[in-house]
């Protein structure tokens, strides 16, 4: 639901901040007055093509920001603003803006983070419909009636969308079999011949890297092996410095006794010694341990020299070709297999497809069923609305074979005929821009709101129309209103008088030193105001009081 739009110097307009409720809200006044530049600078936010002459004159850019609380279609925002690389918290207020520089350029943002204004007309369509001359989105898009048709007759699609993914499964194996067996002649021998190269050299996954740390301790082993050598017999052998310093010890333990100092160096001598001995044990455990066989490196060396020689000739990391092996070896299986596997795989492709055939007859019995039943509930709404001559009929077509998908095997697409006799088109080919607006209020009070935005803008849906019929206008508009937001710019004081809020756009002419400034204004209306603008309305710039006492009328009935 649309709650706020902010305007800043778009064309008429200086400043402008309005609040919007639920329900019906109405926007009136004189032809003229910039109901139509309200209209713009709502679309410019909702990613509409940006023309610059909407920046008022004098002023460097022109920016509007609308606040919406998104509603059910949250999820489907959050996804779009996440694909876009954006984030949106569930439960917050949307904020989306646009800024319109004097030269053309503009920016988007949503929630305050730069974006496309492709992204904000996909998020603007979700959240707001509108509804005039020249609109060609919402109901006017035949690409979702289909979706409508199907929430209207609450047509279930799961079936039809589960066997499908099951058909294109079949179909994909089966392809891909026919593809192996026509390169089978050319890729046999090839196949042959590595899936047993590969076999025969059995990689690992992280084999690699085992190898090349074994050969690098070995490497270093050898490296230290001489000086490993030296210093063993530098500590130890009859001759060694270790045999030295129990000599030593054997000597000083004979005279210790004759001297406290002689008892000390005696002491100091023993911990030496054990010292000694126990970096002789810590060097002999290195020296085992970094121990390597020439052999053995060089088994490893090239069993290692291999396995990355044959990572490059296959184009793969060495991690991979074990994973290698096993795809050649069922590419090879799947060749090998021969006729008698094709013929499986087309069995099974076939029963894929008569599965989803018998799905999607069932799904159009469905939509036939229920095109019966909006076409009658649209049929009620249309005489009311002085659409009495026109016909309403949704089209089912099956679709080619090659445009079967999940949703289905049907084309459908609402169709009207708007003078007896005259034949069937799309709904974009009505001239009468009233005439199409109340034949989209017609659609959407039949649909009871099914699959469409929050908040919906009828531009001018009375135009041309008085009395009775302006009534059954607004009647359905307040109607449609309660169960989504409603706002409708109207010449009609029977409509105005359906609004739940009432908004008065206004011009004025004024500036200082004889300098003339327009401006447009949109004032909120309380009662009084109200009765004041629907008489106004019924009778014109002189408000008479027979007037005044029919706008009370007017708001007595609703």
């Amino acid at each position: 639901m649309l709650t706020a739009l902010a305007i800043r110097n778009v064309v008429l307009i200086e400043a402008l901040d309005l609040d919007f409720r639920p329900g019906l809200g109405v926007l009136t006044g004189e032809t003229g007055a910039g109901k139509s530049i309200l209209l713009d600078s709502l679309g410019l936010a909702l990613g509409m093509r940006a023309d610059s002459g909407l920046v008022r004159q004098g002023a460097e850019q022109a920016s509007v920001t609308a606040s919406f609380e998104p509603g059910p279609v949250m999820d489907r925002i959050a996804a779009l603003a996440e694909d876009s690389g954006l984030s949106v918290e569930p439960g917050e207020p949307l904020l989306i803006r646009r800024v319109l520089k004097a030269d053309g350029g503009s920016r988007a943002f949503l929630n305050d983070q730069p974006c496309s204004a492709g992204l904000l007309r996909e998020v603007g369509a979700l959240l707001v419909e509108i509804h005039g001359q020249h609109d060609d989105r919402g109901l006017l898009n035949p690409a979702g009636h289909r979706a409508l048709l199907d929430s209207f007759g609450r047509c279930d699609t799961a079936a039809v969308a589960q066997a499908h993914t099951r058909w294109r499964a079949a179909a994909q194996a089966l392809e891909q079999a026919r593809d192996d067996i026509a390169h089978a002649v050319r890729d046999r021998d090839y196949l042959t011949h590595v899936v047993a190269e590969l076999a025969a050299f059995a990689p690992e996954p992280g084999e690699e890297a085992q190898l090349a740390e074994a050969r690098s301790a070995m490497q270093k082993g050898a490296r230290l092996t001489d000086d490993l050598s030296t210093i063993t017999s530098h500590l130890g052998g009859s001759e060694g410095g270790l045999a030295q310093l129990r000599q030593a010890g054997r000597r000083l333990d004979r005279i210790a006794e004759d001297h406290p100092l002689l008892a000390e160096a005696l002491a100091a001598l023993d911990r030496a010694v054990i010292e000694a001995s126990e970096a002789e044990e810590y060097i002999e455990r290195a020296a085992q341990a970094m121990s390597f066989d020439p052999a053995r490196l060089d088994s490893m060396e090239t069993r290692l020299f291999e396995l990355r020689a044959l990572a490059r000739k296959h184009q793969v990391q060495p991690d991979e070709l074990a994973a290698l092996a096993d795809e050649l070896a069922g590419r090879l299986a799947r060749i090998e297999a021969g006729e008698e596997g094709l013929a499986a795989l087309e069995a099974a492709a076939g029963q894929a497809e008569a599965d989803y055939t018998r799905a999607a007859q069932v799904l159009s019995e469905e939509r036939k069923a229920a095109a019966v039943r909006l076409d009658t509930a649209v049929a009620r709404e249309l005489t009311p609305l002085k659409l009495d001559a026109a016909r309403f009929r949704t089209g089912i077509e099956p679709l080619p074979l090659a445009q079967w998908g999940p949703q289905g095997a049907d084309r459908v697409e609402f169709e009207i005929s708007t003078n007896p006799g005259a034949p069937f088109a799309p709904l974009t080919k009505i001239a009468s821009g009233g005439e199409l607006s109340r034949f989209i209020l017609a659609l959407k009070v039949a649909l009871a709101e099914q699959g469409g935005a929050r908040t919906m803008i009828f531009d001018e849906i009375d135009r041309g129309v008085g009395g009775a019929v302006a009534q059954a206008i607004g009647e359905r508009l307040a109607r449609l209103a309660s169960g989504c937001q409603v706002l409708v710019v109207t010449h009609s004081p029977q409509v105005a008088a359906r609004g739940s809020a009432h908004m008065l756009i206004a011009k004025s002419s004024e500036g200082p030193n004889g300098a003339i400034v327009t401006r447009t204004d949109v004032k909120p209306l309380d009662e009084a105001g109200r009765r004041e603008e629907i008489a106004r309305m019924l009778s014109g710039a002189d408000i008479t009081a027979e007037a005044r006492a029919q706008a009370d009328r007017l708001l007595e009935r609703v």
